[in-house]
């Protein structure tokens, strides 16, 4: 699975193979970054791919030395769900 940061459209996506955008919608507030939306096409659903898509934004986030505002239900309970990217909340 290919995931890129669309930096224009302020997300993190990945195309399916049926050649649909799963993605996760970020802002910028105060310098963190602020997770607004996961989506995930019907088909893949509860395939991973959301997933996979937030374990990719938290180590972005763990690398480039950032914090995270999750505002989107999905991303607050995988975060829960994942307290090892814990420290990187704001």
């Amino acid at each position: 699975m290919t995931i890129t940061n669309n930096k224009k459209n302020f997300a993190f996506e990945s195309v399916t193979p049926d050649g649909d955008v799963a993605f996760v919608q970020y802002r910028w507030l105060k310098g963190a970054m602020v997770i607004m939306q996961t989506y995930v096409p019907q088909p893949y659903r509860n395939a991973g791919i959301g997933s996979a898509l937030m374990k990719y934004v938290m180590e972005n986030t763990r690398e480039q030395g950032l914090k995270i505002k999750p505002y989107c239900p999905y991303s607050r309970k995988w975060l829960a769900n994942h307290t090892e990217y814990s420290y990187l909340l704001e």
